[in-house]
């Protein structure tokens, strides 16, 4: 699984020109899923993500999770963060999970995270064409792939 995580003011997502999902502070997730990710994957990445120091203290320095601010988070579905560009110009995405696979891990992810910041989590629409919008606060993106964990 790969993520690009977002500390933002705010994000929404949108289908169709309708809001299906819109936070204030905190996280927007972007979510790849390979064909070999599993559980273990969620495990791991929620408890990073829900860990993640990257909220400011009240010195300005970042010190303090999602949880610790109470933070919201958005969670969107994106294939193309497993893309490869080894080769030409167009990007080949045979790392991407199959929806057999990938909407039941991103279901579980959403639904793990949820319950790791106690609250909600916002989500996309697995396969939809979606309009993301947000503050990126900071800037600040993060990036991780559970491959790379260890």
């Amino acid at each position: 699984m790969r993520v690009v995580i977002q500390r933002v003011s705010s994000a929404s997502v949108s289908i169709g020109g309708t809001v299906k999902s819109a936070i204030g502070p905190g996280l927007l997730i972007l979510l790849g899923i390979g064909p070999e990710d599993g559980p273990q994957d969620i495990d791991w990445l929620v408890k990073k993500t829900a860990a993640l120091r990257i909220f400011p203290d009240e010195a300005g320095v970042m010190n303090r999770s999602v949880v610790d601010v109470g933070g919201e988070c958005l969670v969107v579905s994106q294939f193309t963060l497993m893309a490869s560009t080894r080769k030409g110009n167009r990007p080949s995405y045979i790392g991407a999970a199959g929806h057999e696979l990938a909407i039941p891990l991103y279901r579980q992810f959403c639904d793990s995270l949820s319950g790791t910041v106690g609250k909600p989590v916002g989500t996309g629409e697995f396969g939809a064409d979606m309009q993301v919008a947000l503050v990126n606060d900071g800037p600040v993106t993060i990036c991780m792939d559970t491959k790379n964990r260890e």
